[in-house]
Formats: structure tokens, sequence, C-alpha cells
């Protein structure tokens, strides 16, 4: 291939056609085309820097600019359209698998559900920090721009397909995130937390880079489904020393997951830094952060051991369209290209490649089903990496729900919660590595578990910090001592604060019951499948029993929040406040309570979108 063609089709992955040049619109099948969200937040920053830059931020409101600027990025991503009961089947906006910008980005269901939910939870962010207060307008184009910077981050996690970009994506979600924990400016503990953050967190990124770099080097390759092919073949007979350096290499990317995941034994930085910094900003750590991480574990679970299908080509559908259009009108030879256009036939599919119409994955039937076939050599990866993810959600939420019972602040009490439920939403992943050999469509299924987990999380622990954040402006405390006597004097704010408790522990009919439920069903399914394989992963009944019992001892620790606030005197030295149910503040709770409480009624809509989110992350049978 010549500097000519390689060109060319490097414009067609990047804008979709090499029609009308590189300076023409990008077509919906088009890397450009799909990474539409993620460009709105680039835009945003860049209009935040702008602002910032000629005055100050004092004149504009800059909640405005990142309200508008994350609501249209949701919008871009529309969950609803693709995920939807009736998501496209054809044309340019059909979501199947395509990876973009050469392979280092992917783009499917699953990268348009975790990015909506990142994205939508960045535009109740800017909500809550303008009813909080914080940050104020002299700070506000700095920390909405390190939110923003670290959302794209996460957003770039959710979609890796490259052990670089892995890399790279952690970073940008990571380093805006250590300032944002020293935002509060005088705060000597604040200046800790940052402190502490960083450097762990540098700590956290080198090992896994060394990791990164060892199994790239025995690879010969850092694109995880070429990695995850050649690993097939390889595995099953690869030598002894080899196999040590594939599994050092393993765990220690592992040792950068489970920073970001807070999991045991490398959850050290979170209580301190719950602590130090302010309640809005552990509500972005606690809810974004670990909805990111969790997907790019999905990510990286897939690429050591699973084989997701072929899917199609950026660009791949509007050129055939094109052909179409051009063969009707027998217009072929006078087509006049762009800048290094070349002739359409010769990036013209096959006619086989499009057979079907909508359905264009249907083209690699055959491919997919060899890939199926070859899952088969990954199994000693898969039980390896099962049993380790195992190990470590035990750890973690074992740890985090003990370690919760002596604490006195409430930032920490949430700080060891959010370690436990890091903890229950893993236990999804090592059910998917044993199911995903023998039935890729129950696998899938457990992801779609972690799906409804992450959303129903995402309400729960934004409505707890939230309260966190409204209590500390008119109380100035974060004690949980302070919280004595609440219910007569904000009763609708602690009967909300109580409903958000009961439901982070799992109880029916709340919210967090059915990501709970999910979550189990998904242990349950993973050992009926391995029973009826032959190899019983006696691991995933461990896992169940530990979640039962975690989820039966988190209540103690639940429960007596709720009884200080509901049950306890107000304290005699606590000094006056007033606070206002019948305020913005006040509906805010209100509306991040409400799905907490009210989905159980129909949660049918979450479910499809969580089921069609997990579509084509493996290979069919």
């Amino acid at each position: 291939m010549n500097l000519h063609e390689l060109v060319s089709e490097l414009i067609i992955d990047t804008k979709g056609s090499v029609s009308g040049g590189l300076f023409s619109l990008p077509t919906a099948d088009s890397s450009i085309g799909v990474f539409t969200p993620e460009l709105c937040l680039c835009a945003t920053i860049v209009l935040l820097l702008f602002i910032r830059l000629f005055n100050g931020g004092r004149k504009v409101d800059l909640f405005w600019v990142m309200l508008i600027g994350t609501g249209v990025a949701l919008v871009a991503s529309s969950p609803w359209k693709f995920l939807g009961s009736h998501p496209p089947l054809g044309g340019l906006d059909a979501v199947s698998r395509m990876e973009i910008f050469t392979g280092m980005l992917v783009y499917d269901p699953f990268t348009v559900y975790m990015r909506s939910v990142l994205i939508g939870f960045a535009f109740l962010f800017a909500i809550f920090t303008k009813l909080s207060g914080i940050p104020d307008k002299e700070d506000g184009a700095d920390i909405y721009t390190l939110v923003l910077g670290s959302t794209l981050g996460m957003c770039l996690m959710a979609s890796a397909n490259h052990l670089l970009m892995v890399f790279m994506a952690v970073e940008m979600a990571s380093v805006p995130s250590y300032a944002l924990a020293g935002m509060l400016k005088g705060r000597r503990t604040a200046s800790e937390a940052a402190l502490k953050y960083s450097v762990y967190g540098a700590g956290a990124a080198g090992v896994m880079l060394y990791g990164i770099s060892l199994v790239a080097g025995l690879m010969n390759t850092a694109h995880l489904p070429t990695m995850a092919v050649q690993l097939a073949e390889r595995l099953p007979e690869m030598p002894g020393p080899e196999v040590m350096v594939l599994a050092l290499g393993g765990m220690m990317i592992m040792v950068g997951l489970a920073f970001k995941l807070s999991a045991v034994p490398f959850h050290f930085w979170a209580p301190d830094v719950f602590e130090g910094a302010c309640a809005e900003v552990n509500a972005f750590l606690s809810i974004a952060s670990k909805a990111a991480a969790l997907a790019l574990l999905v990510r990286v679970a897939i690429g050591f051991g699973a084989i997701p299908p072929t899917g199609i080509e950026p660009g791949s559908r509007s050129v055939a369209q094109h052909h179409a259009a051009t063969t009707e009108t027998a217009s072929l030879n006078n087509h006049a290209g762009g800048m290094f256009a070349l002739a359409d036939e010769a990036h013209a599919p096959t006619p086989a490649a499009h057979e079907g119409g909508a359905h264009d994955e249907a083209a690699h039937g055959d491919e997919d089903h060899a890939a199926a076939t070859a899952i088969d050599g990954l199994a000693a990866s898969r039980t390896f990496m099962a049993k380790l993810i195992a190990f470590l959600a035990v750890l973690t939420c074992t740890f985090g729900n003990l370690a919760a019972y002596g604490q006195t602040n409430i930032k920490r009490l949430l700080a060891y919660s959010t370690i436990a439920h890091a903890g229950y939403m893993m236990m999804s992943v090592a059910a998917f590595l044993v199911m995903a050999g023998d039935a890729p469509l129950q696998a899938q299924n457990a992801i779609a578990a972690l799906a409804i987990y992450i959303a129903t999380y995402v309400f729960m622990n934004l409505g707890a910090f939230a309260i966190i954040a409204f209590l500390r402006n008119a109380m100035h405390s974060e004690e949980i001592a302070d919280y004595a006597g609440l219910l007569r004097r904000c009763p609708i704010t602690v009967i909300c604060f109580s409903l958000i408790l009961f439901s982070l522990v799992g109880l029916p009919p709340l919210a967090g019951f059915i990501g709970k439920f999910a979550i189990f069903a998904a242990l349950v399914d993973g050992y009926q499948v391995s029973v009826s394989a032959g190899h019983p992963a006696a691991f995933l009944i461990v896992l169940l029993v530990v979640g039962g019992m975690n989820t039966a001892i988190s209540l103690f620790y639940y429960l007596r929040v709720v009884k200080v606030m509901t049950m306890e005197e107000e304290p005699a030295d606590r000094p006056p406040f007033v606070y206002s149910e019948v305020s913005l503040q006040g509906a805010f709770v209100w509306l991040v309570t409400a799905p907490t409480v009210l989905l159980i009624i129909n949660w049918n809509v979450l479910s499809e979108w969580a089921h069609a989110a997990t579509l084509y992350l493996l290979a069919a049978a």
C-alpha cells in the first residue's frame, strides 16, 4: 500500500469518506462522527478557558457554560436513541461495534451507555455545585475545566481498545482529580488530601505502565483484540517463564485499575482524601471515577480473556451507500473527489460484505464463529483473572464494611461505603469471565447487571453527598454526632437521607436492591454455567455468600446514622442553624432521591438499556 492509499484510508477512518477532501463534514459512521460527545466536552473546556482568560469569569456565570456544554454532549450521546426499545438497526446511525481512530478506541453500545452515565452525572454535578456554592465565580472556570477534563478521560477509559490508551485515559482522568481534591484553598486537610492522592496515584501509574510494557513486549502488540487472538493461539503452549511474565504484567496492570476502584489493598488513599476534600469532589470521585474504572476493567478483562466480534470498519456504511448511489446514476467515471480522493471502487465493499441490508455485522458471521471457537484457548487466562478479581472483591467489600463501623465523620464513613460497593460491583466481572467461554450471552448479562448497579449507584451516592454538602453549609459540621435530632429540624431531608442509606444497603423495594439482586443473580448464573460445562467455579458461591453477609453487616453502620438523626436528642452545644427544605436545594434532594424510591415500580427501561449496552461485547457462539 503506497502513501496515497494510506492517507485515503486514514481519511476514511477519521471522517468516513474521501469525498470532499479533508475539510468536508464527517459521516455518522466515522471516527469523528461517533466521537461527537467527547468533542463537545473539549469545546466546553476551551470555552471555559477563553472566558477565564479574558475576564476571569467574573461577568459570565460559568455554571451555565458547564450546564449547556454537558447538556449538548448528553444529547449528542443520545442513549434513548441507541439503547431504547427500538434502536436503529440500519443506516449510518446504527450501533454495532466499530474500532475508531485506527483501533485506539472502540465504539459500541457499551461505550454509548457508559459515556451517557458519565456525561449525565456531570450535568447533575453542575447543578449540585451551583446549589451548594462550591465553586464560586472566581474559581468556577478552574474547577469546571478540571471536572470536564477528568470526565473526558473517563469517557476514554470506557472506550479504550489499546493498552497505551488505557494508560493515557487513566492519567487524563486522574491528574485533574488530584487538583480537585485540594480545591479548598487555605485548608490544610484539603492540601494533605491532594498530596496523598497524587503521590499514591503516581506510584500506581508507574506500576501499571511497567505492567503494560511487559505485556506488550511479550505479545508484540498493545491492541487488545489482537492481543486476545494471539493469547488464544499461544497461551496453551506458552513456556513457563513467559507465563510468569504475562501473569506479572497482568497483576501490575490490575494495580492501576484497583487504585482507581479503591479496591483493597490499594484503597489507602480514599478515606483521607474523602475527609480532606469537600463533599462535592467526593461525589465526583465516588461515582464517576468508579463507573469509569469498572468500564475499563471490563475492557481489559475482554482483552485478556475473550475475543470481541469483528464489527464494522469506519466509513464502510457511508462508502457502501455512496457506491450504490453512484452505480444507480452511472456517474462513477465522472465523479470528482476532493483532496486525496481515490476511485470509489477501490474502497467499495464486496457485495457479500453487505448482504442483509441493515445488519452489517452479519457479514462477519464466519469470522465471529471462528473467534468464538478460539476463545477456548483463553480459558487459563480467564480463570486466573476471575479468581484474582474475586479475591480482591472479597477483601474490598469485607474490609470496607468493617472499617466503616468506627467512623465518626460522615465523609469517611461514605468513603468506606464506596470501597465496599466497588467490591460488590467487581463480583459481576468475575462471573462474566467464568461464563465468557461457555455462554457468551449469559456472560454479557453479567455486565448488564453491572450496568444496572452503576446507574442506581449514581443517584444513591449523589443524593447522599448532596445532603451532606447542604447540611455542611447550614451546620458547618460533617460529624455524625452533630446530626443528632435533625428529624425535628429538617424532617423531609432526614427521610430522603434515610431512604438513600437503606438503598445503599440493598433493601427492597429501593433501587439499591435492584442492583445487588442483579449482581447476585449473575453469580448464580455463572456457577450454574460452570457446573454445566464440567468445571464448577465454587468461588462464585463464596462470592455470593460473602456478598450476602456483607450486605447484612452494612445495615448496622447505615442504621447508626439513621438512629442518630431520628432518635437521639439534639446536642446542647450545637449552634443554632437555619436549613430550608422548601428551596432549590430541597428540590434537588427530592429529584435525586425519587429514582432511588420509584425505580422499582418500572425499571424495565433501565434493564433494556443495560442489556442493549452489552451487545457486541463478545463474539456469538
